[in-house]
């Protein structure tokens, strides 16, 4: 029976492949679309937090089909509000939240990919010049780091708190749909606490030079081999910070860069059965997302049916790759008992191999461990960051 329904439910999902003006993944119609991006708003949850709700009512209001591009416009319109208004602005400081939510909805409107409507890249690309303007009027401000790369360049940002050199680093890297920018506006609590922040698109995202592939992590230890030959970078202190499909990234480099980091932290840990066809069979209509998860997972592999997404996978897994029961850095592995993106059967299995490792687990927690009692805001301030903080030696004082 569990295998029929498996079957029944390939067959649907690569019947709506040939959807790919729309946003056509689910698991919403327009009317609940628009129920849940304004219950998102209201309640500060991913991927539409941090935004004023006068202008998500807006920008709701405006949708009024499933074409990606009227999504992007909508949000992408108000962004370009919020430019003119900085523009205007009588202060750096006005300038700076205004650049900064102008980043926000120019970033929504991308989300959860630039790659697949002309909207939603014309969006993504306006939210880089918004945020490098936010990025300028930070104290200290943000340095935009670029690294030659096998004939391309790799793009991140870097901020060094003052007066702190050399600097101990947290090696920052987005997840699936978000990108590196979003990595650097979170950052303030480790610039307060004398910890240096670097931020890179993962593989397969925005700016990176690379898809995911076995081995891609190469670009990401190119990242690594710059900073530590910067004078105003501690190299004996650098920790790395995965957050959803990125923690997969952070593994790996607990693994490969040993030797070079002090801890990474596995924030939502996919490693094995996540790659499997079986569960990506049911979790790609996961109703923890948004909308539109098959395309945003399947265009970091640079493939665009499910047949080819379901093939591509499997190789990627550590078990596969050699690597669970290899020496490695000391790893905090981060998630919730009932996630519907990433099994929470990876986490235990990471656990259980391998040099030790420390585990937090929310038993109700849903993606990265998320619920009403603990919101992402507090795992990262309460969880994540004072184990990354106290690997480089830091004890937190301000969250």
């Amino acid at each position: 029976m569990k295998g029929s329904i498996l079957s029944a439910t390939l067959i649907v999902l690569l019947a709506m492949t040939s959807l790919a003006g729309a946003q056509s993944w689910g698991p919403r119609t327009l009317e609940e679309l628009k129920v849940e991006t304004l219950s998102r708003a209201r309640d500060g949850k991913f991927p539409i937090g941090k935004v004023k709700m006068e202008d998500a009512e807006r920008a709701v209001a405006a949708i009024q089909d499933l074409e990606r591009d009227t999504w992007a416009t909508a949000w992408s319109n108000i962004g370009d509000e919020y430019v003119a208004r900085a523009k205007a602005s009588s202060s750096p400081a006005e300038a700076r939240d205004n650049y900064y939510y102008a980043w926000r909805y120019f970033d929504i409107g991308r989300w959860p990919t630039e790659k697949h409507s002309p909207g939603k890249r014309k969006s993504y690309e306006k939210g880089l010049l918004a945020f490098r303007e936010y990025g300028q009027l930070l104290d200290p401000p943000l340095e935009t780091v670029r690294i030659p790369f096998e004939g391309k360049e790799i793009v991140a940002y870097l901020r060094i708190p003052n007066g702190v050199r050399p600097a101990p680093l947290v090696f920052g890297m987005n997840g699936l749909d978000s990108r590196k920018e979003g990595v650097m506006a979170r950052s303030e609590a480790y610039i307060q606490n004398g910890v240096a922040a670097f931020a890179i698109d993962m593989p397969g995202t925005g700016q990176a030079p690379l898809l995911i592939d076995v081995g891609s992590e190469r670009m990401l230890s190119a990242a690594l081999d710059y900073l530590v030959e910067r004078p105003d970078i501690d190299a004996s202190r650098i920790v790395v910070q995965g957050r959803s499909w990125s923690g997969y990234w952070a593994a790996v480099l607990a693994y490969t860069e040993r030797d070079r980091i002090l801890g990474a932290a596995v924030h939502g840990v996919g490693i094995h059965n996540y790659y499997q066809p079986e569960w990506q069979k049911t979790a790609i209509m996961s109703e923890e997302y948004l909308f539109d998860l098959f395309p945003a997972r399947s265009v970091v592999y640079g493939v665009d049916n499910m047949e080819d997404f379901l093939a591509y996978g499997p190789r990627l897994s550590l078990v596969t790759r050699g690597f669970i029961d290899k020496p490695s850095a000391p790893m905090f592995l981060v998630n919730g008992e009932q996630d519907s993106q990433q099994p929470i059967a990876d986490l235990y299995l990471l656990m259980k191999h391998g040099d030790p490792k420390t585990t937090w687990v929310n038993p109700v927690g849903g993606h990265m461990g998320r619920s009403a009692q603990w919101p992402d805001s507090r795992v990262q301030a309460e969880v994540v960051r004072p184990w990354l903080m106290r690997q480089l030696g830091v004890e937190p004082a301000r969250q």
